[in-house]
């Protein structure tokens, strides 16, 4: 039997492997207990900016469900910030972009 690493790795590259590859989006953890524990403790934006924790919460289901992977926890907008738009998440409300860009001149940052 293939290590689930090794399976996941070697699909990616479309090579044959013993069985199809489970991966697990973080998103879909929400659910779990031990996420929930950490989110209680820390703001998103620290989960997703400190490696341990972002780590721990992608390794999450991997230890919980034996997949063959996970998505690394993180958000699609971490790019704004580096872009000068800086961000946060509000409870109840989702990310609300605080200098979001209105025009099409440049900004001075």
């Amino acid at each position: 039997m293939m290590n689930r690493m090794d399976r996941f790795i070697k699909a990616c590259g479309l090579a044959p492997v013993d069985c199809t590859p489970v991966w697990f989006m973080r998103q879909a953890g929400r659910y779990m207990s031990a996420y929930r524990e950490l989110r209680h403790r820390f703001s998103l934006m620290d989960m997703f900016k400190t490696p341990d924790l972002a780590a721990r919460v992608t390794l999450q289901p991997i230890h919980a469900f034996a997949v063959d992977a996970a998505i690394i926890f993180a958000d699609i907008l971490l790019p704004l910030e580096g872009m000068g738009m800086p961000f946060d998440f509000i409870e109840g409300e989702g990310p609300v972009i605080r200098r979001p860009l209105r025009t099409l001149t440049t900004q001075k940052l």
